[in-house]
């Protein structure tokens, strides 16, 4: 799980052009959001590996992936009004988010590894 947050988080810095496009236009500061979603991705996806952090990490990840779910909402709507062949894509990525919450939600009760 922490690999994949860092790898997440890292890629809102290699791709950042892609999470523009997701936001919705009612957020403003676009820029600063993607890379401070970026930042908090990396960061909380580090703060898993030690046992003495992880449950306040998990937690961290949970309301991320809960701030973050308008974009995907976005994205979703984005790709079914341009006719995108990949559309389905977003729509799963949708309940998606919800296994990553519950997966989240496991590391918040206890501290073993």
């Amino acid at each position: 799980m922490s690999i994949l947050y860092i790898l997440a988080g890292v890629n809102h810095f290699w791709h950042k052009t892609i999470y523009l496009t997701m936001m919705p236009a009612w957020l403003g500061y676009h820029e600063i959001l993607v890379l401070l979603s970026g930042v908090f991705e990396v960061l909380l996806g580090g703060l898993l590996l030690p046992i003495r952090t992880r449950r306040g990490s998990a937690w961290g990840i949970i309301l991320l992936l809960l701030a973050v779910f308008p974009a995907n909402v976005q994205m979703m709507l984005n790709f079914l009004h341009t006719q995108q062949p990949y559309a389905w894509l977003t729509i799963v990525r949708l309940p998606l988010q919800m296994l990553l919450i519950w997966w989240a939600y496991g590391f918040t009760k206890t501290n073993k590894i």
